[in-house]
């Protein structure tokens, strides 16, 4: 049996991870600037997760929520702390899209509305209504297309404000990702999500904030939504939330009111994924990770912008990207081929930055001197006669 071969693949062999380095099947050391796509959150076989799982895994791995399991509502009471979100409720399942599935679902339940709002480039999952509310047309198969998703152009107020006075009451949600990942880490604007936050409340529609990616404290506050000064009516989150072990979550504002049946998984919420999950939140905040990740990406960020051949830096926290001229236009595969440096992309011309939120300075320079050096050596060099030429 064959693989159903769907990813391009770089012919890498990675079996050992520690902390912002990996190592492939012949011994050679990576710097992880990727992050296994934003997954990573507090490096690679952290001890204390490595610990925690270990624990759990010698007493219950899983059953499912036909029974009380009292390490959901303990990681319920974690969760609600670092986020500053106690008053919400936790829907637990397994995967991103999963999270933005059940979102938009219980959305439509809560206002018995079918009409959700989207926006160009965004980025929510590869399930049947996620697929619908994302701007990919290459993902989208036949039986996923539907009338109910309305796409407008992302941080277009004006767009925004027309679509609510035209089809306000037919509107079930608005989902917006803070800063958009796979679109190109597109930043949406305080004022974006603070009309968003004004405009569902007016018409009686939810706000969905999809910190699948830009959540966890990889923006440097614990949803990237945060910076807006607004509170979502559902926060979707995923990736970071493991550290690579499987889970997801939906944080579900207490004026929406659960029903028996009305969502549910068989294996979202078992006792070793909210030991992971516990385990990413411990170290967060023992390590001060949310901080840090401020800090760090600032950092990154102002040595970027002095760097001219790349264009257009933008980010928050750990959630970087820059755009690449055409003269560089391999930079990624080069920074992989030749400095054993991973970095994320967004077609066609974005090297996108999702490190773990416990990279340190000397890494950060490690991966900024890899950089230079890298593009230093693509830019086409001018000729001595052409100089002379110009020199004339």
């Amino acid at each position: 049996m064959k693989l159903f071969d769907v990813y391009p693949l770089n012919n890498i062999t990675i079996t050992k991870a520690q902390g912002s380095y990996v190592w492939d099947e012949n011994g050679v050391q990576y710097l992880d600037m990727y992050g296994g796509h934003a997954v990573i959150s507090i490096g690679h076989t952290h001890p204390h997760w490595v610990k925690r799982i270990e624990e759990q895994l010698e007493k219950i791995a899983f059953y499912s929520n036909s029974i009380i399991i009292p390490i959901q509502q303990e990681l319920a009471e974690k969760l609600g702390k670092i986020s500053g979100k106690e008053e919400y409720q936790l829907f637990l399942c397994n995967s991103g899209a999963e999270a933005n599935e059940n979102a938009l679902k219980l959305a439509s339940f809560h206002t018995n509305r079918k009409k959700i709002i989207a926006f160009s480039k965004s980025f929510h999952g590869r399930t049947s209504l996620a697929v619908a509310a994302t701007d990919n047309k290459n993902i989208v198969a036949p039986v996923n297309e539907t009338d109910n998703i309305i796409f407008l152009p992302f941080n277009d107020e004006k767009a925004l404000q027309q679509c609510f006075d035209e089809h306000g009451k037919e509107i079930a949600a608005v989902i917006v990702e803070g800063i958009q990942g796979v679109g190109g880490i597109n930043v949406a604007s305080d004022s974006f999500l603070q009309l968003i936050r004004s405009l569902t409340t007016q018409h009686s529609a939810v706000y969905i904030a999809d910190s699948v990616q830009c959540g966890y404290g990889r923006s440097g506050k614990f949803f990237s939504h945060d910076y807006a000064g607004v509170d979502a009516d559902i926060y979707t989150m995923a990736k970071g939330m493991g550290n690579g072990f499987p889970i997801g979550g939906i944080l579900i504002a207490p004026n929406i009111k659960p029903k028996h049946g009305m969502l549910g998984t068989t294996f979202g919420g078992n006792h070793l994924a909210c030991a992971a999950a516990l385990a990413v939140l411990e170290v967060i905040e023992q390590e001060n990770l949310i901080d840090m990740a401020k800090q760090r990406g600032m950092y990154i960020i102002n040595k970027l912008k002095n760097i001219d051949a790349i264009k257009n830096v933008r980010g928050k926290g750990l959630m970087i990207g820059f755009d690449v001229p055409d003269e560089i236009k391999d930079l990624k595969k080069k920074l992989l081929s030749d400095f054993n440096v991973f970095t994320g992309e967004s077609k066609p011309n974005v090297i996108r930055l999702l490190p773990s939120l416990a990279l340190s300075r000397k890494q950060a320079d490690e991966f900024l001197e890899a950089l230079n050096e890298c593009i230093e050596e693509m830019q086409p060099t001018t000729p001595k006669g052409e100089l002379e030429k110009v020199a004339d």
